[in-house]
């Protein structure tokens, strides 16, 4: 009997696979759902409600929950551009058995000019399914969904307690769910980040980012009066200046290299960068701009000083000012440090999951890091780790943060499959970590 049930076990795992395929529509149905909650970030109004909709699809799998919501004060700026609650879902399903942690931010980036179709109503073309957050991450928790209706109606014996973390504010928020939870210690067992690619990648961790709010403020008076002398100060005119001297610096900052490994697409090493992200000010014609917001997003290697960085612009953007009739503000509205190396005991068993699910074989498998950022540095930072498993949705087509993201139905039953497999019990079972291997 004792040697027959492993095979048992197999033939619970193929039929969970053969229902994720089958029941890959209900998955999608699950991510249009999904999309139709506008969880923009800025401002992150959606949190809330989309809460709600996760606690629905989810009850039904039999998990408990709790929602925690980061206090204010560690994440509000006067004038800045965050609003809202900060609501994160924390579901569980304890029963004893070792805890895996699935980590997703639910927050998107705001619609970007250029969409054709609606981006908060999934839109379905052949294989490809289109709506903001359809690849980064919103996909990722319908692959979750999918994997785990399949074990319960198949009767999937698993190895780890699911503890589903639907988190807010990665986007470039301020302090993240993730950083709250982490902090607060919340968090168990280890971790897979659904934050990543698609791709055979082994993280080896990425860099960090800043976005620091500039206020500039002159005077306001009818435009008429604009030309007698003392009678307003244009904002936006004087901020010129600013935007020229965050223009020079810009090269300077991206002619340096970072050590962390560039992806193999890449054309050469990983650079920091500086962007003027968004410029917002003025009222009418018929008013002198008193106000001119300027967004500076800085994203840093991990060799760099984050204060160095940011004390580099803020010098940059002082000296213009000086010496002028303008007022400054320089206010810090986001930030992720950079994750270091997050290797550790368990990547072996998720690489083979994931070359289960998405076909990959061991010697496709590369390390590399990115110059994009994640919120898992304040997790580390928390004591938490280092180690934490990458995987996601994200392909160098999928516009992910532009016009048409999209995922693909067959990505999506890939990641669920891979999900499953390293969830349950008999799927190499002799690389599992608390077994003692």
């Amino acid at each position: 009997m004792t040697k027959q049930q492993p095979a048992l076990q197999q033939d619970f795992i193929m039929s969970a696979m053969a229902a994720i395929e089958r029941d890959v529509e209900i998955a999608i149905q699950d991510l249009a759902r999904m999309v139709a909650v506008d969880t923009s970030f800025p401002p992150g109004l959606g949190y809330d409600a989309f809460a709600d909709l996760m606690m629905e699809l989810l009850a039904p799998l039999g998990f408990d929950f709790d929602r925690v919501t980061v206090p204010q004060d560690l994440w509000h700026v006067a004038g800045g551009p965050a609003a809202g609650k900060r609501m994160n879902l924390v579901a569980t399903r304890e029963t004893g058995r070792p805890v895996c942690g699935l980590y997703y931010h639910v927050d998107t980036v705001p619609v970007a000019p250029g969409w054709t179709r609606d981006p908060l109503a999934l839109t379905v073309e052949d294989d490809k399914l289109f709506g903001l957050g359809a690849a980064d991450m919103k996909g990722t928790i319908a692959a979750t969904l999918l994997a785990l209706r399949a074990a319960k109606e198949n009767g999937v014996p698993l190895f780890y307690d699911p503890m589903l973390l639907l988190c807010t504010d990665e986007e470039g928020g301020l302090y993240p769910g993730i950083r709250y939870l982490a902090e607060q210690g919340m968090l168990k067992g280890h971790i897979v980040n659904f934050n990543g690619s698609a791709a055979p990648r082994i993280w080896a961790g990425c860099f960090g980012i800043f976005n620091l709010q500039v206020t500039i403020t002159g005077h306001a008076v009818h435009a008429g009066e604009g030309n007698r002398t003392g009678a307003g100060i244009n904002a936006i005119e004087g901020a010129l200046p600013v935007l020229n001297a965050l223009s020079e610096l810009k090269p300077k900052v991206e002619s340096r290299a970072s050590k962390l490994a560039p992806p193999p697409h890449a054309s050469g090493p990983l650079k920091p960068q500086l962007t003027i992200s968004a410029v917002n000010g003025g009222t009418a014609g018929g008013q002198v701009p008193a106000e001119i917001k300027i967004l500076v997003s800085r994203r840093y290697a991990p060799e760099e000083n984050y204060e160095e960085a940011r004390a580099e612009i803020e010098a940059a953007v002082r000296a213009c000012i000086a010496g002028t009739d303008l007022g400054i503000a320089i206010d810090l509205v986001g930030h992720l440090i950079p994750t270091e190396d997050p290797d550790g005991p368990h990547w072996p068993r998720w690489q083979k999951a994931l070359s289960l699910g998405f076909g990959y074989r061991p010697e496709d498998f590369s390390k590399w890091g990115a110059a994009s950022c994640s919120d898992f540095g304040y997790v580390q930072k928390a004591g938490f780790g280092p180690e934490v498993l990458l995987g996601g949705l994200g392909r160098p087509e999928s516009c992910i943060h532009s016009p048409e993201e999209h995922t693909t139905r067959q990505d999506i039953i890939a990641l669920a499959k891979s999900i499953l497999a390293y969830l349950a019990a008999d799927f190499a079972a002799d690389c599992i970590p608390e077994n003692g291997n």
